[in-house]
């Protein structure tokens, strides 16, 4: 008696348009930037914020401050580069659009690039992107300024990381019960 023959399974990928890649890149996109913490409690309030005592309690203060704070640093540092810029238009509306390009193709993309029915790879479409950035930055020149307000925007994320006190913010619910904030939940033993 002989066994069946084994079966194989085969998966396929559905064929996705480049308005659905950059549709989904821009859902992506925006999702990332609702996590960023209240601006409220990122500024909070004076009391939050000291000189650390040492070199290794500001170590800590800026893994901490960086862990919870990282989307609104990655704001600021964007907000003070686009400011860098706002002398020169045209800079800004070309940095803008690479910077979209790079934000919907590249990091915010889940899906496979379709061009014409064609898969295209992923280095491909990293290796566009960069001749594109590189030839933007080529002929319009912004390199100096664009680099100044990204060292804004850093110096600012980094002096906020070392004077804001981390007490208080907590990563999740396990911390909270640790410092006393909230209590253990209790088994439910309602039968």
């Amino acid at each position: 008696m002989q066994s069946p023959p084994p079966t194989t399974t085969t998966y396929t990928t559905l064929p996705i348009s480049g308005t659905d890649v950059i549709f989904r890149s821009f859902q992506n996109l925006s999702s990332f930037l609702s996590l960023h913490r209240p601006w409220p409690e990122f500024i909070s309030n004076a009391a939050s914020f000291d000189k650390p005592d040492s070199l290794n309690l500001a170590t800590t203060r800026i893994r901490a401050n960086l862990k919870y704070f990282n989307v609104n640093y990655s704001i600021i540092t964007t907000v003070c580069a686009a400011v860098s810029l706002i002398g020169d238009p045209i800079t800004l509306l070309a940095l803008s659009s690479v910077f979209t390009l790079w934000l919907v193709l590249y990091f915010f993309r889940e899906d496979p690039m379709l061009i014409y029915g064609h898969h295209v790879p992923d280095n491909i479409v990293t290796a566009g992107l960069a001749l594109i950035t590189g030839v933007c930055v080529w002929i319009i020149g912004f390199v100096l300024s664009l680099s100044i307000g990204i060292a804004v925007g850093v110096f600012v994320s980094f002096v906020h990381a070392v004077f804001r006190n981390p007490n208080g913010i907590y990563f999740d619910e396990n911390d909270a019960v640790s410092e006393g904030l909230i209590s253990p939940r209790a088994p439910n033993l309602s039968i």
